[in-house]
This record gives C-alpha cells, sequence and structure tokens, in this order.
C-alpha cells in the first residue's frame, strides 16, 4: 500500500487541485482584467450577486446593448443566408474594434437593410400584381372571345328557327321573348376576372356556387408563371378565373368571397382594342419593374457581402463582450465603489499564469493601482476540473455526457480511451472495415489544421471532434477483426494453414463434413475452416457471448476497484469495509464465478451445460453437479459462494447508516455551547463548530440512501451482464450482414 500512495500523481487520473482566490480589481482595469482572465480559461468566478435578479445588477445595460447587437448580427445572418450568399472566411488579421463602433455600425447596416428591403418588397408586390394582371388579361381574353362566338351562334339560331314566323309575337312564349331581349341588350350578364392560388380553387368555387345559388358560370385556367409568394419566399401556382354572371346583389357577394379567399380582382374591358392596349401597357411596366428589381438586388447583395466579411468577427466580438459584462455582474463593488470584488475557484499550478494576466491587464489599462490576488479559505467543495488535450478531450466529453466525478475523485476517462474504442472493436470486428475506418480517421487527422479553421456542419463537426476515437476505434476493430478471422466477412489463412484438412481425397471440397485435426490450432485467431461450415454458426456463438461477459465483468471490477482507490485516497475506512469489500463479494461470488466457469470449460474442453449449473447453483445447491462437474470441490465452493452473496447484501445495506449515527453522536456528545453570535455576524463569519452544528444528521435520509444505493447495485450487477450481451448480438448481426452483402451483393455482381 506505502508503494501505491508513493507512486507519481498523474495529470488524468484525478482532476486538478483547486484553491479558493479572491481578486480585488480597480474598476478602470476591470473590464480588460476579466478579458484577459476569459482569454485564460482557468478561473471559474462565484456570483456574489446571486440573490439580485438580472435587472439589479452594475452591468445590466452592457448586457443590454450586447444582446440587441447579437439580435441585429442574427438578422444580417439571415438576411445573408436568405439571399443565398456564403460568409466569407475569417480574414487572418483584422483591426480591432470598439464596441461603441460596432453598434453604431450595426445600427447603420440594420437601418439600410430595412430600408432596401421595404423598397424592394413594394416593388415585388407591385411586380406581382402586374404579372398577374398580364396573366389575367391572357386568360380572361379567350373565355371572352368563347363567350361572345357562342352568344352569336345563338343569336342567329333563333332569329332562323323562331323568329321567322309572321305570328311569332302572337305565338312566342314569354321565356322566349325575354331570351331575345338579352341576347340582343347584354347589359344585364357581367363578369369579373382575377386569380387566385391553385390549393384555394375547390373550395373557393364551391363557395361561389353556394352564394349565387347556382346562378353563375365560372371558368378557370392555369397560370403561364408561378409567382414568388413574398410571406414564404416561395414560387407559388396560381389559378386565373372568370365568373359570369347576373345583378348587382351577386357582384356584392361576389367580390366578399374573392376578399376572403385572397383572391386578387382585375378589370379587363370587353372591348379587345382596349386589351389589347392596357397589355402593352402592361409588358412595358413590368419590363421597368423588372431593371428595378434588378438593380435593387445587386445593391442589397452587394451591401450583405460587405457585412459578411465582418461577420464573424463581429459576433466574437459581441460574444466576447457579452459574456465579460455577465462576469463582471458577478463582481461586488467595494465600499468606496472605486475596486470590484471577486472569488472563484482555479487549479493550484494556475495561479502563476493568472497573476500574470493580471499583471499585463494592469499595465495595458494604464492602472495606478494594481490588482490584488490572494487565495482564500473555503467552505464548499471546490469544482472538478480536468486537464485535455487533442486526444483525450473526446473521452472526457463522452465520460462528462454521463456523469462528471467529484472533485478529487478518480478520473474513468483514463480508462475509456482504452475500453470504449475495444467495446467498439468487439461489435465491429472486421479489419477490412477496420481500415476504411482507419483511413477515413487519417484524413481528418491529416487535416486537423485546415478544419479546426472551418465552419462545419454538426455530423461533420462531431466526426472530426472524435477523430482520435476513430482512430483507436479502427486499430482496434482491425486487431479484433484479425481474432475473428473476418476481411468483408472473407477468412484469409494470414498465419499458416488450416489446423483441419479431408479424412481422404473425396472431400477435397467438402465444408460440413470430413475435416479432421491434424496439427496444433490455427496460431492467432479464428481459424478460417470454420467459416462456412456447418457448426459455423453455433461455434462463434458461443464464443462470442462467453466473451462478452468476460469483458462485462472485468469492466464492472475495475469501476468497483476505482471505488477502493477513491475510498482510500479520501481515508473513507468505511466505504472499503462496508461498500468495497461486500460488493467486490457479490458480483464475483455470482458472475466472476461465471467468468471462472467460462474459463475452466474452455481450457479443459469440458461439454459441461454451464447454464444448468448457474440456474440450479440457486434452485438446488446441494444437488449433485453429475456431468456438469468442472472441477473437484465445485459443489462446496458454490454454496460458499451463494452464501458469501447472501451475506454482501445486508453488509452493504445495514452497518453504515448506523456507524455514521454512532460517529454523529459522539462528535457532539459532551460539548459545550458555542459562543452567541452578535447580530453583526453573517452566517459566513460563523465558526466551523457551529456551522457543523448547523447541519443535522439525519438518519432516515442516510439510510434510504443506502438502500436505494445497494438494491442498485444488485440489480445493476444483474442488468450490467446481461447488458454486455449486446457485444455478442451486435457482433452478431454484423458479421452475417457483411456475410450477406458479399454473397448477394459481390458475389453475384462481379461473379
Amino acid at each position: 500500500m506505502e508503494y501505491i500512495d508513493n507512486m507519481p500523481l498523474m495529470d488524468l487520473m484525478r482532476s486538478e487541485k483547486m484553491t479558493f482566490v479572491q481578486l480585488i480589481i480597480p474598476a478602470e482595469s476591470a473590464h480588460r482584467a476579466i478579458t484577459y482572465l476569459g482569454q485564460l480559461g482557468l478561473l471559474q468566478f462565484r456570483d456574489l450577486n446571486a440573490k439580485k435578479s438580472p435587472f439589479q445588477r452594475t452591468f445590466v445595460n452592457q448586457v443590454k446593448r450586447c444582446v440587441e447587437m447579437g439580435r441585429k448580427l442574427r438578422y444580417f445572418k439571415d438576411q445573408i443566408h436568405k439571399a443565398g450568399l456564403l460568409l466569407p472566411p475569417l480574414p487572418a488579421s483584422q483591426p480591432d474594434t470598439e464596441l461603441e463602433e460596432i453598434e453604431i455600425q450595426l445600427a447603420e447596416h440594420e437601418h439600410e437593410l430595412i430600408e432596401m428591403n421595404a423598397n424592394s418588397e413594394k416593388l415585388r408586390q407591385s411586380y406581382n400584381e402586374l404579372l398577374e394582371f398580364k396573366m389575367v388579361l391572357q386568360k380572361a381574353s379567350g373565355f371572352l372571345v368563347s363567350s361572345s362566338s357562342h352568344t352569336t351562334d345563338r343569336e342567329i339560331e333563333l332569329d332562323e328557327n323562331v323568329y321567322s314566323n309572321d305570328n311569332h309575337g302572337d305565338t312566342a312564349s314569354l321565356i322566349e321573348q325575354e331570351m331575345h331581349s338579352e341576347l340582343s341588350n347584354q347589359s344585364g350578364v357581367r363578369f369579373i376576372s382575377g386569380i387566385i392560388c391553385n390549393s384555394k380553387v375547390l373550395q373557393f368555387e364551391r363557395m361561389l356556387f353556394r352564394a349565387t345559388r347556382g346562378n353563375m358560370l365560372f371558368n378557370q385556367a392555369v397560370a403561364d408563371d408561378e409567382i414568388l409568394d413574398p410571406s414564404s419566399n416561395e414560387m407559388v401556382e396560381k389559378i386565373v378565373f372568370v365568373v359570369f354572371f347576373s345583378g348587382e346583389q351577386a357582384r356584392t357577394k361576389i367580390l366578399k368571397i374573392c376578399e376572403a379567399f385572397s383572391a386578387n380582382c382585375y378589370p379587363v374591358p370587353e372591348d379587345t382594342t382596349k386589351r389589347r392596349q392596357i397589355t402593352q401597357e402592361v409588358l412595358s411596366r413590368l419590363s421597368e419593374l423588372e431593371t428595378t428589381l434588378d438593380a435593387g438586388l445587386r445593391h442589397r447583395d452587394k451591401a450583405l457581402t460587405s457585412i459578411g466579411y465582418h461577420l464573424t468577427k463581429w459576433i466574437n466580438m459581441v460574444k466576447t463582450q457579452k459574456a465579460v459584462y455577465d462576469t463582471l455582474n458577478m463582481l461586488n463593488f467595494d465600499v468606496t465603489k472605486k475596486c470590484l470584488v471577486g472569488e472563484g475557484w482555479c487549479p493550484i499550478f494556475a495561479k502563476t499564469k493568472i497573476q500574470e494576466a493580471l499583471q499585463r491587464a494592469t499595465f495595458d489599462s494604464s492602472s495606478q493601482v494594481g490588482i490584488i490576488f490572494h487565495v482564500m479559505d473555503a467552505v464548499e467543495s471546490p469544482p472538478t476540473y480536468f486537464r485535455t488535450n487533442r486526444f483525450t478531450n473526446a473521452f472526457q466529453e463522452i465520460v462528462d455526457a454521463y456523469g462528471v466525478a467529484k472533485y478529487q475523485e478518480a478520473n474513468p476517462a483514463v480508462y475509456t480511451i482504452v475500453t470504449f474504442p475495444f467495446l467498439f472493436a468487439v461489435m465491429f470486428g472486421d479489419w477490412g472495415h477496420g481500415i476504411c475506418l482507419l483511413l477515413g480517421a487519417l484524413v481528418l487527422i491529416a487535416r486537423e489544421s485546415k478544419l479546426s479553421s472551418q465552419k462545419l456542419g454538426s455530423f461533420m463537426e462531431m466526426l472530426f471532434g472524435g477523430r482520435y476515437v476513430l482512430l483507436l476505434m479502427s486499430i482496434f476493430s482491425i486487431y479484433c477483426g484479425l481474432i475473428y478471422n473476418e476481411f468483408f466477412s472473407v477468412p484469409f489463412h494470414i498465419f499458416g494453414d488450416s489446423a483441419y484438412k479431408c479424412r481422404d481425397a473425396t472431400c477435397s471440397d467438402a465444408q460440413t463434413v470430413g475435416l479432421i485435426k491434424y496439427k496444433d490450432p490455427y496460431p492467432f485467431g479464428v481459424d478460417p475452416s470454420w467459416r462456412g461450415s456447418r457448426s459455423e454458426l453455433p461455434f462463434l456463438n458461443s464464443l462470442k457471448m462467453k466473451m462478452s461477459i468476460l469483458l462485462g465483468v472485468a469492466q464492472m471490477n475495475l469501476g468497483i476497484i476505482l471505488s477502493y482507490f477513491n475510498a482510500r485516497f479520501f481515508s473513507s475506512s468505511l466505504d472499503i469495509k462496508y461498500q468495497f469489500i461486500p460488493q467486490i463479494i457479490f458480483l464475483n461470488s455470482l458472475f466472476g464465478y461465471l467468468s471462472l466457469l467460462v474459463v475452466v470449460k474452455w481450457c479443459t474442453g469440458s461439454q459441461a451445460d454451464l447454464y444448468h449449473v448457474m440456474i440450479y447453483m440457486f434452485l438446488s445447491p446441494f444437488e449433485a453437479l453429475g456431468e456438469n462437474r468442472l472441477f473437484w470441490g465445485q459443489s462446496v465452493l458454490q454454496v460458499i459462494l451463494l452464501l458469501l452473496a447472501l451475506i454482501a447484501v445486508p453488509w452493504m445495506l445495514f452497518p453504515k447508516p448506523f456507524i455514521l449515527k454512532r460517529l454523529h453522536m459522539e462528535r457532539f456528545q459532551g460539548r459545550t455551547y458555542g459562543m452567541l453570535g452578535t447580530s453583526e455576524m453573517g452566517s459566513d463569519d460563523q465558526p466551523d463548530s457551529a456551522r457543523e452544528r448547523a447541519e443535522e444528521f439525519n438518519f432516515s435520509e442516510v439510510f434510504v440512501h443506502q438502500m436505494i444505493h445497494s438494491i442498485e447495485f444488485v440489480l445493476g450487477a444483474v442488468s450490467n451482464t446481461a447488458s454486455y450481451l449486446r457485444l455478442w448480438a451486435l457482433s452478431l448481426a454484423h458479421s452475417e450482414l457483411s456475410t450477406v452483402f458479399y454473397e448477394k451483393v459481390l458475389l453475384l455482381a462481379w461473379g
């Protein structure tokens, strides 16, 4: 144990040692000091104004200004994307700009853009109206011409057949006389022409029919061109319609229905000459508007391009300034209102760097008073900080996604660097696929400096962030693929010939029967003769399933061993005696014993049924094993392990809460009352004894917590072992899918 304690500390093995510090910063250098500390990123400030609302803080106006500038920048970014322009890359060097200058520039650019968009929207609306008017004139002319020709035919027919009678005035019916008078004088038949969206035509026609009780004629035609909708910025298909009706009341109803369905109505003259004249005027105005719109779009794109050149820099500056003012809002002014007081946590190794940054801030701000930096004692637990690099950062983020370790606890990310990619490789074991993955990871690593300065998509950014994870996953996949002897599901004789051969010449092509073992086992991995054999699937299933259990039990034991080193580091003998020992006993009495049986069965070649052994270990522990016995004394060992597992559960559950209660009572037994604090003494000024007395020991809460922890461990030991069987299932699925792809796609395509 002394050797373990004297081992050198690793940066990643535990979180960095933290210290609580206080800063007293003159007001004139506060902004620059916080900016330099933010660039350093090694100091976490504590909020000294937690009881104040955001609107009661000192620098709330500056934060509001930054929020407003951020809104304008988002508006510019949306306009650039809507215009289809690309943001240029950030130039290597740009002159620094003050926040006030940026604010003025952003206000000017926003006003200019809003004005250009308003003018463009008006011009676009006028252009759309003229375009709709042109299409209505073209389509409605056809309806009016056909209607007039149809009317002329009816007049001729009536004149020849009816009105040729000399006694027509006496014999003609009233309806015929009325029809003749209407046909001769068509002032009673009117029409309304317009245009409507294609999606509303059916409802529009049905509503017209109901409103006029069928006394109308509805003609429609698809418009030749689609029209741009300014609200959605999408092309919309429109329908030109002409409604023939009679009566002023019907006209009023039809106009109201057109207004309700957002149908635009346009006046179309009946005279052909007037229609042609209006059409020519509309076409000339359309050409003028097109020229004006193109010029406006070019001017707007030029303005957006000039904004986009500085946009990335402005966004970064505004985000930085907002973060600085948010941090300044965590600080308090002293009594003289000339200095800001801040408190925070920093790693011990970073104190020198922080002091250098503060000195630089004092010098750059030309302050006559230096910044005071001193270490203080703290009651609360420090935050957790791990130093990472490009290689370990992705693994640390994976671990932090599940939970962040407490201060100075063992860091699981150190072991995840190996276990995470290796467990992936167990499922993805194919050295052909591993080589493809390796090439992709090497490309990302080779272009690391170039890709790190570019803006990537969400998926590409995730791949680039995990490039070193992909590298290790590919290397382990090649290793496991060599063990499985799979190259795109095809076995190869890489490490020599197979250990099996035909019994005689009659089975030269046999893969299912007739093979006998004639030499030592295949030196590395699975023998290629298993591929395609009748027993391939049972053999690989058994191998991968048992290997998954072994890996799972080993990793769970690693987690329990880490809890031992945590307890030893924090000098917690209770956790060692009443958590680590019963947990290691329970896990290995059941699943450690199962792993032992797997290894013994592999070494001896026994045909024992391990399912039967484990089931009847609980159902009939004293029953003889018979042919399922793997070694001498197995029955006695099973009974001992089962008793140890049963003892370990109450060992985890009961002793620790009662011992903690006894220690708490002994801690305060026989003590006198501490001194009474004055009214001016705050909670932070109380001595440690008073603070400890304030923290009452809640036995029921401790017992419930320990009970939940114990039940979770017992159930987790079973469920986690079963979860590790996913390694076997996914490995089998990957292997079978590769085989199907090879046989049904590659062989059929290429023969």
